[in-house]
């Protein structure tokens, strides 16, 4: 007869994947040292393998123990959805809706995206966090955060079970505060060579395709500044310290905000963007709303383009 699974052992295990160590989650869970891995050791036997082995510093799952860890996901992840449940019907609270923003996607395109997912969907409680594409997807993978808006699809990976959806794209223009965008709009795209710049870094999917776009026309503009942060980027550009590229369909909402005009449109150069998900037995209904409605829509937030 097979020894029923201590859960309490399983919780443990699952924390230490997380930390890496066995220190690290003993501080986390508030116990010893010596009980998490007591209790790991238990766990291990009554399932007849091992489940973590040393690499470096750090604690990482084996074969059998990845396997335990997508099984532990699930548990854990459906256990704080009924938590969830329960506190929210307790206290006639709106669904959670938890969503990752890469720090590279144009704040103004993760509302629209939004917009009209959240009216979809009901009443709900969003919560934004806003990070690096890759801590992000970290945290997807740990249901942490329910959906995770970029401008990148996921790697592939064994490991990681996540999956990209694509929402849609849309055209780069460049824009400016009004006397540099008068300026340089004058013999566009000739009056970028020389132009001061302000770009994302080196790791974002947009730059690759500028860094070719002014390649493939010989234009050299004098990059001024890099940025992690399109909003920062917009910021800057709108003290007027260079030119810089934001997607065409908020060419109203820049004006407004950053007192920012367009330049001129940057021919077949497009920023795409992605809804990235773990698997779930359970989808959120917000979720499920954003991925299907149409990417035109998604991207305009049902507005026409102005």
């Amino acid at each position: 007869m097979a020894i029923p699974l201590n859960y309490r052992h399983l919780h443990y295990f699952w924390v230490t994947t997380q930390e890496g160590s066995f220190t690290r989650a003993a501080e986390r869970l508030g116990v010893a040292v010596q009980t998490v891995s007591a209790q790991i050791g238990l766990l291990e036997r009554s399932l007849g393998a091992t489940l973590l082995s040393p690499q470096g510093r750090r604690l990482v799952p084996t074969e059998a123990g990845r396997i335990a860890l997508d099984h532990a996901n699930q548990i854990f992840q459906l256990g704080e959805q009924l938590r969830q449940a329960i506190e929210d019907a307790s206290e006639k609270q709106p669904l959670r809706l938890t969503v990752g923003i890469s720090d590279a996607l144009p704040k103004l395109i993760a509302y629209r995206l939004l917009s009209d997912a959240l009216v979809t969907a009901g009443p709900l409680r969003l919560v934004c966090e806003e990070g690096d594409f890759q801590d992000l997807v970290a945290d997807l993978a740990l249901h942490r955060l329910d959906v995770v808006l970029t401008d990148r699809p996921a790697a592939t990976s064994g490991n990681l079970r996540v999956y990209s959806h694509p929402l849609g794209d849309c055209e780069i223009t460049l824009f400016g505060a009004p006397a540099l965008a008068k300026h340089h709009r004058r013999q566009f795209p000739f009056s970028l060579d020389g132009a001061p710049l302000l770009l994302p870094t080196r790791d974002n999917a947009l730059r690759g395709r500028l860094d070719q776009w002014f390649s493939a026309r010989s234009l050299r503009p004098r990059v001024i500044g890099e940025f992690e942060d399109s909003a920062l980027l917009m910021t800057f550009g709108r003290g007027g310290l260079g030119l810089f590229p934001a997607p065409a369909i908020l060419a109203a909402d820049i004006a407004a905000e950053y007192g920012a005009l367009p330049v001129g449109n940057l021919a077949e150069v497009r920023e795409q963007f992605y809804a990235i998900t773990a698997e779930r037995r359970i989808r959120h209904p917000a979720v499920e709303a954003l991925l299907t409605q149409a990417p035109d829509q998604a991207i305009s937030g049902g507005k026409t383009q102005r």
